[in-house]
């Protein structure tokens, strides 16, 4: 846990008003936070808290790269990630998770970890489909060589073939019926 006690700002005896902090992290930064998504990388935060009264507003600059594992080649491969997010900490009685965005804190929080915030953020950028770059550059010649290959939905409102000039449009007979509703109701109804 050593390693996590560079992260420690000393909230209680901030003033109220605007800190900025830069923070590292390498390997043992995602070693130290027990988990399996991210096993190696390296990133730069900087973190700008505005303290008032009530609560610190959080705004967390991350940029870097970690280490992924291709779903289709199983090779190891270095994804860069830049992420900017916010986070509101209210203070109140009851340490509380609010929402995603918004935490209460106690009155008499000491100090703040911001490790478990980094890490949370970092793994958000992690891409769902792991693809070594290779393979991402290989798909991209493709999709250009084969616009209009399968596989690729393409969704339009107009017909697959024009209608003739002289014949009218076909009404669907749905609509057909709506109409006769329409109109029925508002005879009806003078």
């Amino acid at each position: 846990m050593n390693e996590l006690k560079q992260y420690e700002i000393p909230i209680l005896k901030l003033e109220t008003k605007r800190h900025e902090y830069d923070f590292v992290g390498d390997d043992s930064f995602f070693e130290t936070m027990e988990q399996d998504l991210i096993r190696r990388g390296r990133f730069q935060a900087h973190l700008t808290l505005d303290k008032s009264e009530t609560m610190l507003h959080l705004k967390f600059v991350l940029r870097g790269s970690y280490e992924l594992t291709c779903d289709r080649t199983l090779e190891p491969f270095e994804e860069p990630f830049e992420t900017t997010q916010r986070l509101i900490l209210k203070y109140g009685d009851e340490p509380e998770e609010l929402s995603d965005e918004i935490e209460i804190i106690g009155w008499d929080t000491p100090s703040l970890n911001v490790a478990r915030y980094l890490f949370e953020f970092i793994a958000l950028t992690v891409p769902v489909k792991k693809l070594h770059p290779r393979l991402r550059a290989e798909e991209a010649d493709e999709d250009e060589e084969q616009p209009d290959r399968e596989g690729k939905l393409v969704y339009s409102s107009e017909p697959d073939e024009p209608e003739a000039a002289d014949e009218p449009p076909a009404v669907d007979p749905r609509w057909q019926a709506l109409a006769k509703l329409k109109g029925g109701s508002s005879n009806g109804s003078h």
